[in-house]
This record gives structure tokens, sequence and C-alpha cells, in this order.
């Protein structure tokens, strides 16, 4: 591949800009705030401004709600050959997609499974997605030239594709990027209401556990709210849950014998020790992972497969809304 254009400067996009300078790749900068554009080339992202003549590949590197329209301009102004983006929903844009005209036979879902609490491009990184899964949702009618830039997009910028099924994507992130965030920012929440003596005591394990709410809440609600009713399926079990632990947690409060509490803390040990086994399905960073594929076969139901180390799977894209 010899020339890419990259609508949309922030994070995401600026990232995958550095990643194909420095593979020699030809690359160009397209964003609605000029200044982020600018910002991304001072960097050595590429150059401002739309490509002499159609690009190999066009990457929309805008929010989940604005593919769709940027995605059907840049194809009416012949930018690229094909078509890719990164945003972290697939169904809901693919069909949003479709409604709006586009010509899904040279597009196809994509979705780096990297990112950072940070934003903008000024964030970016030239090795965000170095060992990351890249998963790519191809339509039945997506072209195989489609598929293949895209596959040798994700390549180039260090990643390992994955096929996947849009709904299958949307359900694996609702469970491993998506419920994470909205929990974390759940917590972060109750510090509100915290004493600033009580606050005072904060150590490693809460910043840990409430980074991810540093996120936008803008892109988050975008992101959530696309997703939403994958979301709230992993997050109604989790509720059940949380259920389940306050109420062994005040029997084990109030018993008045070892006897009283013993099944109460049985049942908080368990769910301590699940939480251990939970943890450790975690693939390391670089690994396979149990059920991913980069052969097209998609990925199993054990849902253990698209995690990352937490950071966030998609936190930025674009500076300006819709980054068009």
């Amino acid at each position: 591949m010899r020339s890419v254009a990259v609508v949309g400067a922030g994070l995401i996009g600026t990232s995958i800009a550095l990643a194909l300078r420095g593979r020699g790749v030809t690359t160009y900068l397209i964003d609605t705030d000029p200044e982020a554009a600018r910002m991304a080339a001072d960097l050595g992202a590429g150059r401002v401004g739309a490509p002499p003549e159609p690009v190999d590949l066009a990457v929309v590197a805008v929010p989940p709600q604005y593919v769709a329209a940027a995605l059907r301009e840049h194809q009416l102004r012949g930018l690229a050959h094909d078509f890719t983006d990164v945003a972290s929903v697939k169904e809901r844009v693919q069909q949003e997609a479709a409604r709006t005209g586009c010509d899904l036979t040279r597009f196809v879902g994509g979705h780096p499974m990297g990112g950072r609490e940070q934003s903008g491009p000024l964030a970016a990184s030239a090795d965000l997605f170095q060992g990351r899964p890249w998963v790519l949702t191809p339509a039945p009618q997506t072209r195989a030239q489609t598929v293949e830039r895209a596959r040798n997009l994700a390549e180039l910028c260090g990643a390992r594709p994955v096929v996947m099924s849009q709904a299958e994507h949307d359900q694996a992130v609702a469970l491993v990027s998506h419920t994470p965030h909205l929990v974390s920012s759940l917590l972060a929440a109750r510090l509100l209401h915290g004493e600033q003596s009580q606050l005072g005591l904060a150590g490693q394990g809460l910043r840990d556990v409430s980074r991810l709410a540093g996120g936008s809440p803008e892109l988050w609600t975008d992101i959530l709210g696309t997703n939403a009713v994958a979301v709230a399926d992993v997050l109604a079990e989790f509720s059940h849950d949380v259920g389940l632990m306050v109420d062994t947690l005040r029997t084990l409060g109030t018993a008045r014998t070892p006897e009283q509490g013993s099944a109460s803390r049985d049942r908080l040990a368990s769910v301590l020790l699940r939480g251990v086994q939970g943890k450790a399905r975690i693939p390391a960073r670089g690994t396979d992972g149990a059920g991913l594929s980069t052969d097209g076969a998609g990925l199993s139901t054990d849902g253990a497969g698209l995690s990352t180390d937490g950071a966030g799977l998609s936190t930025d894209y674009a500076t300006a809304p819709g980054g068009v």
C-alpha cells in the first residue's frame, strides 16, 4: 500500500498516520479542525489536506455517530479506492452507512484494539497498536481487495488482523471495553460524595480502577449509546452480581456467631476467587489470546479474546465533532 488518507486527526487517526509514515506510506491528514491536522503534521504524521488523486485507502477516524456521513462525503469526493473506519461499534455504523447510501462494496469496518485515556493528536504514538488485535468486520458485499487493504493497514501499524462479524464484535467490546469504562466511571463518581480526609487516603489501587473514567465524556456517550443494548446486557449481569454481594456483606456484617456468617464468607471468597480466575484469562499484550483468529474464522464465544491491558480501547478519534 502506497498512500492513505486519514479523516480525523485525533489520538487514533494520528497514531495510525504516524505508524504508516514510519513504514514509508504517503499519508494525508483531513480534519474539520485545521489546527488538529497541523499539529499531527508537525509530529510527522503526514501532509495536511486532500490528496491530488485517489489514495489506496481512506481511514475514517471519527466518532461512531459521524462515520456514515463522513464515509458518504468522502466516497462522493473520490478520496480513495477503498475505505475503512476505526469506530468501536460496528453493527449500527454499518446499518447507518447502508441507509446513507454509501458504497459498501468498498468499505470494511475496522477497530484497532488500542487506545489511551488521553485525547488529541499530541497524545498519539506510532506504536499504539503494536501487538494489538485489529478487528475487521467485512459485510457479504465487501470486495476482497478492500478487506486485503484494511488487513495490510493493520499489519503496517504493527497490529494483528482479526476477522469477526459486526454483532460478535459489538458483544465482545461490550464485555471487555465498554462496560469496564462505565463501571470505572460509576465508581469514580462515588468519590464526589467522599470527604477530603477520606480521599487523602487513596492509593494506587483506586487510581488503577478509576483510570478509565478519565476518558472524554462526549466521546464515551456516543460509544455507549451506539452499543447500548449489548452494554446493558453485560451491565445487568454485573448488577446482579453486585446485588448478591450487597446482601452477602450485610448478612456477614450482622452475623452474631461465626456459624451464622460462614455461608456468607464462603460466597464472598468465591467471588474474589472468580475475580482472580477471570483476570488470568486476559491475554498478555502481544499474544494471540484465547479465541482470536487471524484467518477469518472469527472469535470464539468465551469472551476472552479481545481484552487489552485496560487502557481503554478507543478514547479519541478526532478533535472536532465528526472530524470530517
